[in-house]
């Protein structure tokens, strides 16, 4: 009997080795790879052990049998545990049967039926986000006009990631709430009522520059309002506070009262909780940078290649990269040197032109390294660009110049 197991040492050796491949293939390879992906994978790699299986001897063929079998089952095994472990909805809860309503309304959009969140009454709807509506709202404690963003976290996140995602909205909302700068809008508070998380704002009565992405302001402005902006990120960035989704529509400007605010400061970082795992990005695609776009770590210098995206649509009317799909988008982002700037307005005076160009490096280390650095910049250029000529007028049949572009808050899945 002895004599046995001495001949059957090498097959076992063989099979344990096996195995360990197989359970170090469970353990570590198949978290780190899309699903299809990791199922090819395995697949594959047992039909080549059943193969080798059948062209070889004892011990080689008997090893490579059981690893065949065990990827198989072990696969199979960690799908079903995958599958068991995702958030399940609730179930429904049975009521009592109630004769119908005559006039039964439909079911309206949450808040719309609402006359109060937390302690501030809802007055009426300004504006929709990628994440939930903004409302003009009223504290009736001091009768101060607020606007009040609201996030559906229930919505969106279930299970553990809505336990992580309501974490994450209070904590970047409070740290949104220390900013005090006068060209970053102010927050006054935070809370959640029912379903709905919310945060109450200073209201601003001024406009968003998006619609002066068409109709072209004085590059003078443009300048100006841009190292404002650039000023405030610094201050921002010096806080630790990334804002993660700068354009156009983030920035709120009155031309008669000189008002420049940054708003929505810490949104795209709330709304990306646990979803960073599975690749699941908030953002505006046209306005991210490279390091951002492909889901890598940002800080400060994430949000000048925004504003250096922004600038360089206040000035042309033009995104710096446009495309019809968003796998094209993301290659041009990541690779391509977008055109001068001179190229759609030829007057414009070479320093700026070389500003927009070291905001849109490629390289985080290759651009401004701070918003002040920027802005002094910027300050240099606006003494250059106070005679131009009136930028051109808005095309005449009403078509925006940057159709093409992704320049909507969305959510990415660079998993599909």
């Amino acid at each position: 009997m002895r004599g046995f197991w001495i001949q059957q040492l090498p097959t076992i050796g063989l099979v344990c080795g096996f195995v360990v491949l197989v359970l170090v293939w469970l353990r570590w390879g198949l978290a780190r790879v899309p699903p299809i992906s990791a199922m090819f994978v395995s697949a594959l790699g047992a039909m080549a052990l059943l193969l080798i299986a059948m062209l070889t001897t004892a011990p080689w063929s008997v090893a490579c049998a059981v690893g065949a079998v065990a990827l198989g089952m072990g696969h199979a095994g960690w799908m079903l545990g995958a599958l068991a472990m995702r958030p399940r909805p609730p179930l429904p809860v049975t009521q009592p049967a109630r004769p119908a309503s005559p006039a039964a309304p439909a079911a309206a959009p949450a808040v719309l039926d609402r006359k109060t969140l937390g302690r501030y009454r809802v007055d009426r709807e300004i504006g929709r986000g990628a994440m939930g509506a903004v409302y003009l709202g009223t504290d009736p404690k001091i009768n101060r006009q607020v606007a009040i963003k609201t996030m559906a976290l229930s919505r969106e996140f279930h299970g553990q990631e809505l336990t992580e995602a309501r974490q994450r909205f209070f904590r970047e909302a409070e740290t949104a709430g220390r900013l005090q700068h006068p060209d970053i809008v102010t927050i006054f508070d935070a809370g959640e009522d029912q379903d709905l998380a919310f945060i109450a704002m200073e209201y601003l009565k001024g406009e968003d520059l998006q619609r002066y992405t068409q109709n072209l302001l004085p590059v003078a402005d443009v300048v100006r309002i841009t190292a404002r902006v650039a000023e405030a990120l610094a201050y921002a960035h010096s806080q630790g506070v990334v804002h993660r989704d700068i354009k156009p529509a983030n920035v709120m400007i009155d031309l008669d009262t000189d008002l420049v605010k940054v708003t929505d400061f810490g949104i795209a970082r709330i709304a990306d909780s646990s979803r960073t795992r599975t690749g699941m990005v908030l953002g505006t695609p046209s306005f991210m940078s490279p390091e951002q776009m492909a889901g890598r770590r940002v800080d400060g210098r994430s949000d000048l290649y925004s504003l250096g995206v922004m600038l360089y649509q206040l000035l042309t009317g033009h995104l710096p990269h446009r495309a019809d799909s968003m796998a094209t988008l993301m290659y041009e982002i990541a690779n391509q040197t977008p055109p001068d700037v001179r190229n759609w307005r030829p007057e414009i005076p070479e320093v700026l032109a070389r500003t927009v160009a070291l905001a849109l490096e490629k390289r985080p280390e290759s651009r401004y390294a701070d918003g002040r650095l920027m802005a002094a910049d910027l300050t240099t250029a606006l003494a250059l660009v106070g005679g131009l000529p009136p930028p051109p007028a808005a095309p005449e049949d009403g078509l925006p110049p940057n159709s093409g572009g992704f320049d909507a808050t969305v959510k990415i899945n660079r998993g599909e």
